[in-house]
């Protein structure tokens, strides 16, 4: 079949495997089958940018079921951990179905099943949880449909495309996330360029390609010239890339040629500008791309400078300061290779193995070479890895032999860094932190105020009489804001540490400045519902004018647990009218009250009393714990969440990339010694009051 179309600037493309993010719907979770409901397409348009020139487009993935194939995912496509393609291990599950649901907003929904292999439990309970809530889809294209309005960017229309695999993913890079992995084996991909006239332009419609009976070898490409002529070009499929391009450039030299009447001079003339303008372009990145790879320097760097619109001239400078200062910032050592590892690298594991063992035995193994370092003390390490080194160190003093160490060029200050750095890690995240399954994290591009929009409901339909006017509605909205805000501290390694042979000093201090930032995370969020700070509107977080606190405070039980959830059902929309039947997913309760929110939940079926019964929508319920909620005296309250996944409840954020304790190290200035800073750019803020209720307790 072939395919006529208006003559594009470029016939074709080689593009990898592309991604973009998509949801889990919680509700779907089949806790038997082990199954959940997923929306990987919506079909919305992402922002992309043409690796090869640079240029600004918008990406649409069609829907129409002539456009998409879903062959590969109802034929048991993959469930991947983030896109693990390169190990069994990153498979997860399997798609069980795929299809295409909606009529004028159509959106790709696909049934996944989850592995029974031990190491994918966590991540089905925390899919369960409402705690991993991101899914990706990756796709290949093989045509695209590109038009373009004046003044705007074009839009790359996905006509024919395949959803390959999908994977669970954490929150973090921009929703529709361009290019996967430049690694990756490109694929052909055919653009088809449609006319720039707004009547003739088809973003959202039917396919407007028109089919011919032509040898399937051969895609003509018919170009519309003035009036009603036309001109075809036949571009052989498998014909060198060159060769198509040539072919459709002899197309666009013919079309200059053809009208060159007075009256289409100034268009034509604009035509060839633009081609002149596409090819320099093209070959200013082809420059810039083959002076990074013969230079050894990141594509990353080479991609960065072409965005940046910097000549040839100009980037190859660049490069080059780049390479200078990576030259100048390598040391050169003579390693020996064993096995594919060095025998410095290996060395140094060991050690730090060794050392993580003799602070804790419970947590930390003791692998085969890290027993030849056992027993060590940190004045003997220092001594042996200067000697490796090549520094004499017969007749130093320990002081001498702890401060060389400290400020020499060898691998001991590298591993005291990196041990103070897992200790502080590694206690930071086994910190119980209990706010993690009710509260929404997200990420923060700057501290600049995160300004979240509370959407109200789309105003309810009214009946229109026969021949009557559709009557306009309005959206409400309301506003919170909050913003990250920076925590940090400074911990030092000094010589006297080394030679006192001390090693909680870079091994259990961390460790207690990890848990602190731990703790400080649940302080800001707690503090929250402790505090019941003023909302956007004025009122208090928990308040009567919200209907999210009980009047009079009750016990904890069955009877005044379902008169709370009666009234989060009750929860109207901003537009006062609507009803949200918003149901809790948690019951939030002090250490107080823990055993007796286990015991509610956990009633037997066949009480003694049939009063006593708690129902399924109950016992359903997640018992989350917190001392922090307990007062200090009076009154001791409880609380029902809603699932964050269902209604804005409180969200918190990282900077983002700095997610959690960020660590950094240097050599001392005020510090003799080795000085890590640990900080936490962190932020919190309630949301939306209607997926919270609070009864103040007796």
């Amino acid at each position: 079949m072939a395919q006529t179309v208006t003559a594009p600037e470029r016939s074709q493309v080689n593009l990898p495997m592309q991604t973009r993010m998509a949801g889990v719907l919680p509700d779907s979770v089949d806790e038997e089958a082990r199954t959940v409901e997923v929306v990987w397409s919506s079909g919305a348009r992402v922002p992309r940018r043409d690796r090869m020139t640079g240029e600004a487009y918008e990406e649409m993935l069609s829907l129409d079921p002539g456009h998409v194939d879903l062959a590969r995912l109802n034929g048991g496509a993959p469930l991947l951990d983030t896109h693990g393609a390169w190990s069994l291990d990153g498979v997860i599950g399997v798609v069980e179905k795929a299809w295409i649901e909606g009529g004028e907003n159509p959106e790709g929904k696909a049934i996944v099943r989850f592995s029974e292999r031990d190491d994918v439990e966590p991540v089905w309970r925390d899919v369960r949880a409402g705690i991993i809530r991101n899914v990706s889809v990756g796709y290949s294209v093989r045509a695209y449909e590109v038009a373009q309005e004046e003044g705007k960017v074009p839009v790359w229309r996905a006509v024919d495309w395949t959803p390959v695999e999908l994977s669970a993913v954490p929150i973090g890079a921009d929703a529709g996330a361009g290019f996967r992995s430049a690694a990756l084996d490109p694929q052909p991909c055919r653009l088809i360029t449609r006319s720039q006239n707004p009547e003739t332009l088809s973003l959202e419609g039917e396919n407007t390609m028109e089919h011919q009976d032509t040898p399937e070898t051969e895609k003509p490409v018919e170009e519309t010239r003035s009036g009603s002529e036309t001109e075809t070009v036949s571009v052989t499929e498998e014909a060198p890339k060159d060769e198509r391009r040539a072919a459709v450039d002899a197309a666009a030299g013919k079309k200059a040629a053809a009208n060159a009447e007075p009256k289409a001079k100034a268009g034509t003339d604009a035509r060839a500008e633009t081609r002149r303008a596409v090819a320099e372009e093209r070959s200013r990145a082809a420059g810039i791309f083959d002076a990074a790879r013969k230079l050894g320097v990141e594509r990353t760097l080479a991609e960065d400078l072409v965005e940046r619109g910097m000549s040839l001239i100009d980037a190859r400078k660049s490069l080059i300061d780049a390479v200078a200062e990576r030259d100048e910032q390598t040391e050169t050592r003579s390693q020996i290779t064993i096995g594919g590892m060095d025998e410095r690298r290996t060395r140094q594991g060991a050690v730090e193995a060794a050392l993580l063992h003799r602070f804790d035995p419970s947590r930390f193994d003791l692998p085969e070479p890290a027993r030849e370092w056992r027993g060590y003390s940190l004045l003997e390490l220092a001594r042996a890895f200067l000697e490796t080194d090549g520094t004499r160190v017969r007749g130093l003093s320990r002081d001498e032999i702890a401060t060389r160490a400290l400020h020499s060029t060898s691998d001991f200050p590298d591993i005291l860094a990196a041990v103070t750095n897992k200790t502080l890690r590694d206690a930071y995240q086994a910190a119980p932190r209990t706010f993690l399954g009710l509260a929404r994290r997200a990420s923060a591009s700057d501290f600049k105020d995160i300004r979240r929009l509370q959407l109200g409901e789309a105003p309810q339909l009214e009946k229109v009489a026969e021949n009557g006017e559709f009557k306009r509605g309005t959206m409400g909205e309301g506003k919170e804001s909050y913003r990250v805000e920076t925590y940090g501290k400074v911990i030092g390694i000094t010589r006297q540490v080394i030679i006192n042979d001390d090693l909680d000093a870079f091994t259990r201090v961390p460790s207690l400045f990890g848990t602190s930032a731990a703790t400080l995370e649940s302080d800001v969020v707690w503090g929250i519902i402790t505090s019941n700070p003023a909302m956007g509107d004025g009122k208090a977080l928990f308040h009567a004018g919200h209907k999210n606190l009980t009047g009079t405070g009750t016990a904890l039980d069955v009877a005044n647990l379902g008169a709370a959830r009666a009234f989060m059902a009750r929860q109207v929309g901003l537009d006062g009218k609507t009803i949200l039947n918003i149901r809790p997913a948690f019951l939030v309760v002090p250490s107080t009250l823990e055993l007796t929110a286990e015991q509610i939940i956990a009633q037997n079926l066949v009480p003694a009393k049939s009063g006593d019964v708690a129902p399924q929508s109950i016992r359903s319920l997640a018992v989350i714990a917190e001392p922090r909620l307990d007062p200090a005296s009076g009154a001791v309250p409880w609380y029902l969440f809603a699932s964050p996944s269902a209604i804005d409840t409180i969200e918190y954020a990282y900077l983002e990339g700095q997610e959690g304790v960020y660590i950094e190290t240097r050599m001392g200035f005020d510090v003799d010694g080795i000085e890590v800073k640990a900080r936490l750019d962190f932020g919190a803020k309630a949301i939306d009051w209607r997926g919270m209720h609070k009864n103040p307790g007796v």
